[in-house]
């Protein structure tokens, strides 16, 4: 059965296209088509938004949490739970983080979101799709874990590090490492070489280790400027490093609260466009009441939109939707490059931008509809509306 799609303009890889019509069957993209204005007004559509933007659905590649559920729950009522509320901020697809645990529970964790992930790929199910396992913890410095439990960090570890990837079954996508410690540079290229992506981050690290562990593979930062060696005129560390490595994707958490708006711009003034990537941090108190909420193992107080832990931020109840919105607020750029920054570059980083990230013929109809104001209006997966699950998950959120 095909359906179609009318919307004001579609952004996609840069490309803007007025008054698309796009057309969908068997859960892809069919055709896209521009239309004129006149035609648009007359052309009859299963689903109009008459002054909204058609864009790709955003992808989350660092989120532990939402909607009162941690990702190491790894239960499918968490996952479908987070799906479900992801969906309704305009995200398709996320990356669930772990956090710095007992090995025996990261282990459990890590069998469980490998089967929760398979389950999703064998079956037809509405919400965000967790594509793979970013893995924070526990190679971790330790002047730099942030709330991170110390007693529990690991020094780099090739053996560890496989014990993981088995009991993951090869869905780790994305590894959070500080290249300064011993052994790491060696665990970066055993890593990439089975197809992880390596994320420098809670590091002390000095440019030259960075810069060592970027030899040995590593392709992006954790949260620029957070859990990092501050920007020093004499002795730049990793942060200096990040903003002056234009080959590096760099993560950032524009909530305002993590980073200070001004330090927003000196970053998106200092990277190139495609390797800005938007991300959440996002843990299980968000969309929630402030309150008490569960940050792995550790007890997070929620205020006004900060989270801490013994006076330490621990993540963030920041929404993509809202990511992208303060990006445009914050920069001055338009909703395409601040789309870019949660589609497309994350993709990209990912090695999925043949089926994430954009949108054209033959793809998955995964499609965020957003006003003027970049508010999600609706997120069709697989061509199929999230309407009804954004009620769903709203009502049990409140």
């Amino acid at each position: 059965m095909v359906s179609t799609i009318a919307a004001r303009r579609l952004l996609s890889k840069g490309r803007v296209l007025e008054y698309p019509l796009v057309s969908l069957e068997d859960g892809r993209i069919r055709h896209i088509e521009g239309l004129s204005a006149a035609e648009h007004k007359r052309v009859a559509a299963t689903h109009r938004f008459p002054d909204a933007t058609l864009v790709p659905a955003y992808i989350d590649i660092h989120i532990h949490g939402c909607a009162g559920h941690d990702v190491m729950e790894a239960s499918s009522e968490a996952l479908d739970t987070i799906g479900a509320y992801l969906a309704s901020r305009g995200v398709g697809a996320y990356f669930p983080t772990t956090v710095t645990s007992p090995k025996d529970e990261t282990l459990r964790s890590l069998a469980g979101l490998a089967y929760e992930i398979g389950r999703r790929q064998e079956t037809s199910l509405h919400g965000a799709t967790p594509l793979g396992i970013h893995l924070e913890g526990p190679f971790l410095s330790h002047l730099k874990r942030g709330v991170h439990t110390d007693a529990l960090l690991e020094a780099p570890s090739i053996p560890l590090f496989d014990r993981f990837w088995q009991a993951a079954e090869g869905h780790i996508r994305l590894m959070t490492i500080a290249p300064e410690l011993p052994g790491a540079t060696e665990l970066i290229s055993h890593a990439t070489a089975l197809g992880v992506r390596c994320s420098l981050g809670h590091s002390d690290a000095l440019v030259c280790e960075a810069e060592a562990g970027f030899v040995a593979g590593a392709r992006s930062a954790t949260h620029t400027y957070n859990a990092m060696r501050a920007i020093d005129h004499r002795e730049p560390g990793l942060a200096a490093f990040v903003l002056d490595k234009q080959s590096l994707f760099a993560e950032i958490i524009c909530d305002g609260i993590h980073v200070d708006p001004l330090m927003v711009r000196l970053y998106f003034k200092a990277k190139d466009e495609d390797r800005i990537i938007l991300v959440t941090d996002g843990m299980s108190a968000t969309g929630m009441p402030d309150g008490t909420y569960m940050l792995g193992d550790m007890q997070v107080e929620v205020r006004d939109g900060r989270c801490t832990s013994n006076g330490v931020l621990a993540g963030s109840v920041l929404t993509l939707d809202r990511g992208v919105k303060n990006l445009m607020e914050f920069t001055g750029t338009a909703l395409g490059t601040a789309v870019a920054a949660a589609s497309h570059n994350p993709s990209q980083l990912m090695g999925i931008s043949n089926s994430w990230g954009s949108l054209e013929a033959g793809r998955a109809a995964n499609i965020t509809v957003v006003s003027p104001t970049a508010d999600v209006i609706e997120t069709f997966l697989a061509g199929h509306s999230t309407i009804a699950s954004e009620r769903s998950v709203t009502s049990s959120t409140r």
